[in-house]
């Protein structure tokens, strides 16, 4: 029980940590709170899904790679956004609903494509690396232009300096995917001394223990009344899965698509498409939404354990 509390612990320190040092540091330079954490945090704290696909693919296990993918989208926007919703409410911008969950719909729709056609070659990789490019020179844009435009009013406190904020960022991301770590390998020794299966294991505690930095990171968020952040680390997280973990790992080694159905990748992209209406429906997804998703989540787990 150690690791998992000493995890926990750590989850919770690196997650604080992060969010202080990005929120600071786009206060310091005019930066929205949703752009840094659709880029920054977002990116970060994917690190950990990165790792385990490009180690899975040079080990031949690309199930594992494309799995890794596709069950972290599931369960950030189904899990972490709806715990996050149940403790605070974050609130969808206008620009969110323009731009950022229509890109992240349309790059759900590419992952279901390319499982459907039963592999991910180097090009289709290429390609998606491509779009992560793209999508951060957008995001850079729009950064400075929002920048530029200024916001009336001084900051309620002095600014961070820069290399404090960067301190901060680059130690929380440090140590969140050393207390991940710790909390998968001791819920991992739990379960199975509790008989769980194998199967069980790497369906829901593994593939959920790459995402813990996502959910600490969130839910400090939410505690913090720092809202842009949370819902902008999800979404982020989920267009970096796709764009950047899933295009370099098979630009570096051809995947094929095994043991990953239409079901799972096709409730990826559902689930995405149903952030669309619930954003336009409040501009916030409320307490009950975020209810919604978990017991969405709670569907998927229920159809999913008898197949493993």
């Amino acid at each position: 029980m150690f690791p998992i509390l000493a995890g926990v612990v750590l989850l919770y320190l690196g997650g604080e940590s992060l969010v202080r040092g990005s929120s600071r540091l786009a206060e310091r330079f005019g930066i929205p709170p949703l752009i840094i954490g659709l880029t920054i945090v977002a990116f970060g704290t994917s690190s950990p899904e990165l790792l385990v696909s490009l180690s899975a693919a040079f080990k031949g296990a690309g199930d594992v790679a494309i799995g890794n993918v596709v069950g972290s989208n599931i369960f950030n926007i189904a899990f972490i956004l709806g715990v996050t919703a149940l403790i605070r409410p974050p609130s969808v911008h206008l620009d969110l609903i323009r731009r950022e969950i229509p890109v992240l719909i349309f790059v759900s729709l590419a992952g279901f494509g390319l499982v459907l056609s039963g592999q991910v070659s180097r090009l289709a990789g290429v390609l998606l690396f491509l779009g992560l490019c793209g999508y951060l020179l957008l995001s850079l844009r729009e950064a400075r232009k929002q920048a530029g435009a200024g916001e009336p009013g001084a900051p309620a406190e002095p600014s961070m300096p820069v290399w404090l904020c960067a301190v901060l960022i680059v130690a929380g991301l440090g140590v969140l995917v050393w207390g991940s770590h710790l909390f998968v390998t001791g819920a991992v020794g739990v379960a199975r001394d509790f008989g769980v299966s194998e199967a069980v294991i790497g369906l829901t505690i593994v593939a959920a223990g790459t995402s813990l930095p996502e959910l600490a990171t969130s839910l400090v968020a939410a505690i913090k009344k720092e809202p842009d952040v949370a819902i902008g680390n999800i979404i982020g997280s989920n267009i970096f899965n796709i764009l950047c973990i899933l295009g370099l790992t098979a630009s570096v080694l051809p995947l094929k698509v095994v043991g990953i159905g239409v079901r799972d990748a096709g409730f990826m992209l559902a689930i995405a498409i149903l952030l669309l209406p619930f954003a336009f429906s409040q501009r916030a997804i409320s307490r009950a939404e975020g209810a919604i998703f978990l017991g969405l989540y709670g569907v998927y787990l229920f159809f999913l354990w008898p197949s493993s």
